[in-house]
């Protein structure tokens, strides 16, 4: 691998960790995460298409991005509640409280999946709801893309749950994963 490449693979690398940090910033009011994975793939595109992109860039992107796209970190917030109710009812031995909270985490998961994906792909003037109608068809029909973001998730867990800060710029990498899932997607 000559310098050059290393220099570029390490810029990149950079780069999704300052993202990892402005979309941590951008969903601290939680309904907005998906928006700010939409800004930061953004983000992440033009900074690989060598395009002007920055702070500046990327609060555009996300105040046009959270306009509906709070609606969609509002479902996914109502979604983790029923999970955690299930995962309740689940504790104390209640019938069918396993089967519930089973089918809830997998629900919760591919939504979360779901999310990513359209987020990846996400333009102002594209609606969230056709975004995620396609984009949950593509996390069923191409499951192997959908397993490395489960794994992005998992790590962004585990990340927070280990050492909490580490998970902050590792949001980058998550968003850079769903783009790079997205594009092999297109290429094939």
């Amino acid at each position: 691998m000559t310098e050059s490449r290393r220099r570029v693979g390490f810029a990149v690398f950079a780069e999704c960790l300052l993202t990892g940090v402005w979309i941590a910033l951008a969903s601290v009011p939680v309904v907005t995460a998906p928006a700010a994975f939409a800004a930061g793939a953004r983000h992440l595109r033009r900074h690989l298409g060598q395009q002007m992109c920055g702070w500046r860039e990327f609060v555009a992107d996300f105040r046009l991005a959270v306009r509906h796209g709070w609606l969609v970190g509002l479902a996914g917030a109502a979604g983790f509640l029923a999970v955690r109710v299930d995962l309740g009812m689940a504790r104390v031995g209640l019938p069918g409280g396993q089967l519930a909270a089973a089918v809830g985490i997998v629900a919760l998961i591919g939504g979360a999946v779901a999310v990513l994906r359209a987020a990846a792909l996400w333009e102002p003037g594209l609606p969230w709801r056709a975004l995620l109608g396609a984009a949950a068809r593509r996390t069923v029909r191409a499951p192997g893309g959908s397993l490395l973001l489960v794994c992005g998730i998992a790590l962004v867990v585990l990340g927070a749950e280990f050492l909490p800060p580490l998970a902050v710029p590792v949001l980058g990498i998550l968003a850079a994963a769903a783009v790079a899932v997205e594009e092999r997607g297109r290429a094939h």
